[in-house]
């Protein structure tokens, strides 16, 4: 018995009694939509054994016998685009359906972009006053969830007039509008959407099962399936556990001792029916469809998942293979649309871009397609109101892969390869549609490259033929290119057809040392310690410790720190000062073995990074905070500027020297925490920065965020005295 068999059996239980009526399913109603030149799937339900007849318009009677969960299922003959057809079915009593039309079905889905509607869009009065088309139908599946795959759902299909186009999904009606005029056949729009949800909750048990990475989201599931290994093994344990519990209870009734606490239920097996959690949406609002004829599926989602990087795109698989697998159609068209360019509020400006890559990656599922809209975005709102050009788009991917229309241009240009040499970086393209363009006939924007100077520059860039030309008068040997990669990034190169390139890199960025290129001051030092900060513990392992090798006395101490999340930029720091110490030991991590403790005045300190936010330039004062210790906010020894409320330069040494740790230095007339690393005993939930902090603090202590580190590095130096 399988699982879905199981909670079928229950289902069928609770809801059908002895002698039911035969029912369609909710959505099968009035004014409906069936897709054209396919069999057509037909199913409900009725008495286990009840014979079950259908007809549809003219056609033969076709007949099924519900069976012993009393559903039903037949397939009706394919039919060419027309109508309207009167459907009838009948056994213990009769229902019709009237005013049903053959078309083109396609499946709405997303967030809020997908369920924006009509009367939120460019021009909802006029878009409205000449909505007279009755072929285009809709249907909108309300919110609800379920910890399991649900057989039924109600809705109703509504004709496409200017009382009911208000309401429609827009990217679906635009979408919808552009196809019916260019095949002339009518056309059914499922809108199953929900505003402000992530893609988990959209997505089968069965497409976590198909996708490694996500093997943690499929157990979680798995194990709240009754008929799953892992449910009944944990059942079985808590039945063991409560049996042992109802034993000691009734002796405490014979002995007068107070009974222990009852085990609780096991949370893991608990139905998941949170909107936010997996599957919980899929079951209620996209499981009941399942099965029903259509063409393919559009997809408008992503904001709620836009921090996450390529680990979008294994999500993205899991939807479309779960999608497909209980579809049971094969490898429907799955286009989507990629999320418009948006502030995103302090986020660093790259992690949209690592996003937008993702989603330029899932086109290599089979046979989906993706619409670009960084032309058509608005900055300031999530929800671009340009729904009209989105749903022409998608019918633009839809006419050319699926509707014969293969000599159309449905996309804009596409990365094909990059050449480097003579100074310059030349980026090849497909899909130029007759020549790349400028689509404001502006100089080409948003191109950037990289090279000896180690850092982004914006590049001069020229169109030639399929290709683009960047240099910069920066860069001598350019080494890699990026496009479009910024976060509010809203670039001019279109193709022939005036639709635009998606963001991308290309080329391959060296491994450049930034105390090297940046620092000219360092060539006068050696280096002592070479710290590994993604390796932190309580014994502190330097990657180089030249501490015994260099035995000469030294006037000045310098560190640097870099720091780098995900593939964002590399962040430095280089600060010297006149030398606290004589004693090289006490220059590192203020270890207890150290025996480094300083908490003084700091001179002529040098600050060079690469954070416009932080304060740099030569003969700064400054203090430094060295201890193994705890330490609390307070100020004694009086540190100009410095708070005794709040972790800053100004802090309480206290405890043990086997604590919470802190080892930084501040700029003390800008008020700034020039890098800081504490509690390097937590590892990964070590404190790490440069520059203050937010919050409540400005040295970094409690942010534990060494983990968030894609690299993470400290190197100490001296200047020896000559």
């Amino acid at each position: 018995m399988t699982i879905r068999f199981f909670l079928a059996l229950l289902l069928t239980a609770a809801t059908f009694p002895a002698q039911a009526d035969v029912r369609l399913p909710g959505f099968f109603n009035d004014h409906m939509v069936l897709q054209r030149d396919i069999p057509i799937p037909f199913w409900g339900w009725a008495d286990p054994g009840e014979k079950v007849s259908i007809r549809l318009g003219e056609n033969a009677v076709v007949s099924a016998s519900a069976d012993n969960l009393g559903k039903w299922k037949v397939e009706l003959a394919a039919m060419k685009a027309g109508g309207p057809y009167q459907i009838t079915v009948s056994a213990g009593n009769s229902i019709e359906i009237d005013d049903v039309l053959i078309g083109e079905v396609w499946l709405c889905s997303g967030q809020s972009n997908m369920e924006w509607t009509v009367a939120r869009s460019l021009n909802p009065t006029e878009e409205a006053a000449a909505a007279n088309h009755p072929q285009i139908r809709h249907v909108k599946i309300g919110r609800t969830t379920n910890g399991y795959p649900q057989d039924d759902v109600s809705a109703t299909w509504e004709v496409c007039s200017p009382d009911t186009v208000p309401n429609f999904t827009a990217a679906g009606y635009f979408m919808a509008r552009h196809l019916q005029k260019e095949l002339g056949v009518p056309v059914g729009l499922l809108n199953s959407s929900w505003g402000g949800t992530r893609i988990e909750p959209w997505t089968p048990l069965e497409g976590f099962a198909e996708v490694e990475a996500l093997n943690e989201i499929h157990a979680r599931l798995l194990q709240t399936m009754p008929e799953s290994d892992a449910y009944r093994a944990t059942l079985q344990k808590h039945i063991a556990d409560t049996e042992g519990w109802l034993s000691l209870a009734k002796a405490s009734l014979d002995s007068g001792e107070p009974a222990p606490r009852a085990p609780e239920f096991p949370a893991g097996l608990l139905p998941i029916t949170k909107h936010t959690e997996p599957a919980a949406i899929y079951n209620a609002m996209m499981a009941p469809l399942v099965g029903y004829g259509m063409r393919g599926a559009i997809w408008y989602q992503g904001e709620s998942n836009h921090t996450e990087g390529m680990l979008y795109h294994e999500k993205k698989k899991a939807l479309v293979a779960g999608w497909r697998k209980l579809w049971g159609i094969g490898e429907f068209p799955f286009y989507y649309v990629q999320i418009a360019p948006f502030q995103y509020g302090g986020e660093d400006p790259a992690i949209l871009p690592r996003f937008w890559e993702a989603q330029s990656k899932s086109l290599e599922i089979p046979n989906t397609g993706m619409v670009v809209i960084n032309d058509i975005g608005n900055i300031s709102n999530i929800h671009p109101a340009n729904k009209q050009e989105v749903g022409r788009r998608l019918a633009l991917l839809a006419l050319k892969n699926d509707y014969g229309k293969s000599d159309l241009v449905a996309s804009g240009p596409v990365y094909d390869s990059v050449e480097t040499g003579g100074g310059k970086i030349r980026v090849n393209f497909s899909n130029t549609a007759g020549g790349l363009k400028s689509r404001d006939g502006k100089p080409l924007t948003h191109f950037q490259i990289i090279g000896e100077q180690a850092e982004w520059r914006d590049a001069s860039a020229t169109i030639n033929g399929d290709s683009v030309d960047l240099s910069s008068s920066e860069i001598k040997e350019p080494a890699a290119m990026r496009y479009g990669w910024h976060k509010t990034a809203e670039p001019n190169l279109s193709n022939g057809a005036g639709l635009p390139a998606s963001p991308f890199r290309a080329g391959t960025v060296p491994n450049y040392d930034f105390l090297e290129l940046k620092i000219e001051e360092a060539k006068d030092y050696e280096l002592v310690y070479d710290l590994d900060l993604k390796n932190l513990s309580s014994a502190i392992t330097y990657t180089t410790d030249r501490s015994k090798e260099i035995t000469g006395a030294f006037d000045r101490i310098a560190y640097f720190m870099e720091l780098r999340q995900g593939d964002g930029p590399l962040q430095y720091v280089y600060v010297s000062s006149d030398a606290f110490t004589d004693k090289i030991s006490q220059i590192g991590v203020p270890t207890p073995a150290s025996k480094a403790f300083f908490q003084k005045n700091l001179s002529n300190l040098t600050i060079l990074s690469n954070l416009e936010k932080l304060t740099g330039g030569e003969m700064i004062a400054g203090n430094i905070e060295f201890w193994p210790n705890n330490y609390g906010p307070g100020n004694p020894t009086k540190v100009p500027g410095a708070s005794d409320r709040i972790y800053d330069s100004g802090d309480e040494i206290s405890g043990a020297a086997a604590g919470y740790g802190s080892m930084q230095i501040h700029n003390t007339g800008a008020k700034q925490t020039v890098f800081a690393v504490n509690a390097w005993k937590s590892g990964a939930a070590a404190d790490l920065g440069i520059g203050n902090s937010a919050g409540e603090t400005r040295d970094w202590t409690f942010s534990k965020n060494a983990g968030n580190f894609e690299a993470a590095r400290l190197r100490i130096l001296v200047r020896l005295k000559k």
